[in-house]
């Protein structure tokens, strides 16, 4: 009696064009839609071919267990996909777009009429720090309602800290006019809990805010799946 997975393993050695259309991933979604195709039959999708042997099914199975899976291909660097056998700067940058869309839709769907609490900050500007290996420092440029008027990234920093330039982030306000303000950055360590340095950083900010007649809501810190607010705590 055959193994369980003699099937697979027999189109493993077989291009996805000779496999039965049933087993193909572009067909497979055009018959049953995206959300039944698993992680590395998506991939074969937007790889097209493997290598030397791969289905590109194979090579995208391969690609996720290097990766860590779908979140690790987003943090990885289109360098370090350029070295996996068989990914040239076409697919490699095929996967980074197709991601970088999926990204783009959470980021569009999660924009709120208004900003009104931290959660919906995060919920938006969540997706832009997942695959950060370093530090970066966004600020939200809001009106009277709190409706948002430009969102603008202030510095970008090394892995471990990134330097928060006051003056830069009142000179943004000021440019689109705006009433309001939230500053949001990310700890690439996963820990949302604030430095002695980001106490510093936020009180400096509500200084100069305060200056200049500028209403300063919140300084919200991301982490992996939570984050601080330093208004929510009560500190702003």
């Amino acid at each position: 009696m055959d193994k369980p997975d003699s099937h697979y393993a027999v189109l493993q050695h077989r291009s996805i064009k000779e496999w039965p259309e049933t087993e193909r991933p572009r067909e497979k979604l055009v018959k049953m839609g995206a959300e039944a195709l698993s992680d590395g039959e998506l991939l074969a999708i937007i790889l097209r071919i493997g290598n030397h042997g791969q289905s590109a099914e194979d090579m995208g199975r391969e690609l996720l267990a290097r990766c860590g899976g779908l979140p690790g291909l987003d943090r990885v660097h289109i360098e370090e996909l350029l070295s996996f056998p068989g990914l040239g700067t076409a697919k490699a940058a095929q996967l980074k777009a197709a991601i970088e869309i999926g990204k783009r839709v959470r980021i569009q769907e999660s924009l709120p009429q208004g900003f009104k609490s931290s959660s919906e900050v995060v919920a938006y500007l969540g997706p832009r720090f997942e695959s950060k290996r370093y530090e970066c420092v966004l600020a939200l440029l809001l009106d009277g309602q709190n409706h948002l008027l430009a969102e603008r990234i202030i510095t970008e920093g090394i892995p471990t800290q990134a330097t928060i330039y006051v003056r830069r982030i009142m000179e943004e306000a000021l440019r689109v006019s705006a009433s309001s303000f939230v500053v949001v950055h990310n700890h690439p360590s996963g820990n949302p809990q604030p430095s002695s340095e980001d106490d510093e950083t936020t009180q400096n900010i509500k200084n100069a805010s305060e200056i200049l007649n500028l209403i300063f809501l919140d300084h919200v810190i991301v982490g992996t799946g939570r984050y601080y607010s330093y208004a929510e705590h009560k500190r702003i």
